[in-house]
């Protein structure tokens, strides 16, 4: 369990619970019914669970397959686009295919907790 000095990604911001809890949170802070500092702790503690839970309960594994487009790595966060990609989950048969992904890789810890 993380302690809560732990700083954490706020990469699952920009996925769709991410928005919308943004979106909500500034609708309240627009109506002046809560302070931007709530809102920022309210983030913090989204980016600390969201980030807790996928580590303890995602058990699934896929594999996939594709042509690598381009590939950086900056500020020690990977970023991959890669082309014409099949996802197949470990345990069915099934297969899902894109035309294009984009995978961000960032390290289980901040630079600043090494």
């Amino acid at each position: 369990m993380a302690s809560s000095a732990t700083n954490y990604y706020d990469l699952y911001r920009h996925g769709s619970l991410g928005v919308a809890l943004t979106d909500a949170l500034d609708e309240l802070i627009g109506d002046e019914r809560i302070d931007p500092q709530l809102a920022m702790k309210v983030l913090t503690q989204f980016d600390r669970v969201i980030a807790e839970t996928l580590q303890e309960k995602v058990k699934a594994r896929l594999t996939f397959k594709g042509s690598l487009d381009t590939y950086r790595f900056c500020d020690e966060v990977w970023t991959f686009l890669i082309r014409n990609v099949t996802f197949k989950l470990d345990n069915n048969s099934q297969t899902v295919q894109a035309d294009k992904v984009k995978i961000v890789s960032c390290s289980s810890k901040k630079t600043d907790e090494k």
